[in-house]
């Protein structure tokens, strides 16, 4: 530190930190808290595009929302809880749970379209879900490429989930509506029913959890449809302090829009349209990598901190990551190398032409003597190319390239199957918690 050179204020300011040794590696995200930050500042562009790719996937369900707020406003207006109190009201004897009746019917159908609506926001949600969980990674994306890939990819897990809690929403709503028509009609058991209205409450909240869980899990590694609900359950239930907490965190503009009003709607709405759904998903999913980091991942031999830098590994000097597995696109990329051959370029040393040897130039009216001529110069040529290459064939960059590409080679012919024998090989049998998805 001593011999560094010492630079006034206006050098620095005109250098900046990046000309600093240490600006790199200190500017780089080493916590889950960091990238969050990090992907916010550096990617805040595609978090908007994101968004919005995924807004028009949820607005019919936003449509649904304001249909049944615009419906139960007109039937509080225009139904008869005045009868028989002045001239031109119809004399109607008994309206008692008239009104719970008529929020009964209308949830009936509303809250049963929400179902097919939340199977359309699950393409926007399995396709922004791949494109941030892309983020976290640190990988490169294109976002309307890999939004059409994270449907492909991840389209079913997602649609489960979603199913699961609107499934589960629209039968606590329908036995919250029931027990609130049996109450206003005087039932002996209103204290039960009232009892089971918030015991649907709290499942409606706990499933609201093992639904995000669903979506991550569904998103980060591949399993079955009960594997999935089933490790959901298992997440939520050993990190519950946790996921209620982030939860919390990653869905407040969300209920800030549909509990309140006034300023305050519009602020919720302004912050959705803009960027409120990948806020949403970045949260979550960041935790979730933290939570499968610390329980999950060792267990199954995949590489932890994926997207962070490892300061332990550069203070051994290594300064590089654990080995971590390729997304798709880079696997994509390597198949189509092992499909179009080795490379003779760079899989051999080529001679350069840097010496003295040219090949004989026959003249116009040439003999046998001149043709045996070019054929010695071709020969002492080859001769030469030969040692040059007996020479460097050794050396690391032609060892290295080979090496990986035998291994390319291969990798994808026991992904396809093809054995010593042309039989296909039997999948390994999955670890019992979850299987990797690459």
């Amino acid at each position: 530190m001593a011999d560094r050179e010492h630079k006034g204020l206006v050098a620095r300011w005109l250098e900046g930190k990046e000309r600093d040794e240490d600006y790199a590696r200190n500017s780089l995200p080493t916590s889950r808290w960091q990238l969050f930050w990090d992907i916010i500042k550096g990617r805040f562009g595609r978090l908007m595009l994101t968004n919005l790719l995924m807004l028009l996937t949820f607005l019919p369900l936003v449509a649904l929302i304001i249909l049944r707020t615009m419906s139960i406003w007109s039937q509080g207006g225009m139904g008869p809880y005045g009868a028989g109190l002045g001239v031109g009201y119809p004399a109607i004897p008994n309206i008692v749970g008239f009104a719970e009746t008529a929020v009964l019917q209308t949830d009936l159908f509303y809250f049963g379209l929400f179902i097919p609506a939340a199977a359309i926001a699950a393409l926007g949600i399995s396709g922004g879900g791949y494109i941030i969980r892309n983020l976290i990674w640190t990988e490169g994306i294109f976002v309307a490429n890999d939004f059409l890939r994270g449907i492909k990819r991840n389209y079913w897990n997602v649609l489960e989930a979603v199913l699961v809690f609107t499934f589960v929403l629209f039968m606590a709503r329908f036995m919250g509506n029931l027990a609130d028509v049996f109450t206003a009609l005087g039932s002996t058991a209103s204290g039960w029913l009232i009892a089971s209205k918030v015991v649907g409450y709290i499942f409606v909240a706990f499933f609201l959890l093992v639904c995000f869980w669903m979506i991550s899990l569904g998103i980060n590694y591949k399993q079955g449809p009960w594997a999935l609900f089933r490790n959901a359950v298992v997440m939520t239930v050993g990190t519950f302090p946790q996921t209620v907490l982030f939860a919390a965190l990653a869905t407040w503009p969300i209920f800030l829009t549909i509990f309140t009003n006034g300023i305050w709607l519009s602020i919720g709405a302004i912050i959705l349209v803009l960027f409120g759904f990948s806020y949403c998903f970045l949260v979550w999913l960041d935790y979730s990598q933290w939570a499968f980091d610390k329980f999950v991942n060792p267990n199954l031999g995949v590489a932890v901190g994926r997207g962070l830098y490892n300061k332990d590994a550069a203070k051994q000097g290594t300064g590089k990551q654990e080995p971590v597995q390729d997304s798709a696109a880079m696997q994509e990329y390597k198949r189509m190398i092992v499909a179009q051959g080795r490379s003779t370029l760079v899989s051999r040393p080529i001679k350069p032409i840097d010496d003295d040897i040219e090949l004989y130039q026959l003249p116009d009216s040439f003999s046998r003597e001149d043709l045996q001529k070019l054929r010695e110069s071709k020969q002492v040529m080859e001769d030469d190319v030969k040692a040059y290459v007996e020479e460097h064939k050794n050396d690391p960059q032609y060892v290295e390239y080979n090496r990986e590409f035998d291994e390319r080679e291969r990798a994808l012919r026991e992904e396809t199957g093809e054995g010593e024998k042309g039989k296909k090989k039997k999948p390994a049998k999955p670890p019992k918690m979850l299987n990797k998805r690459n």
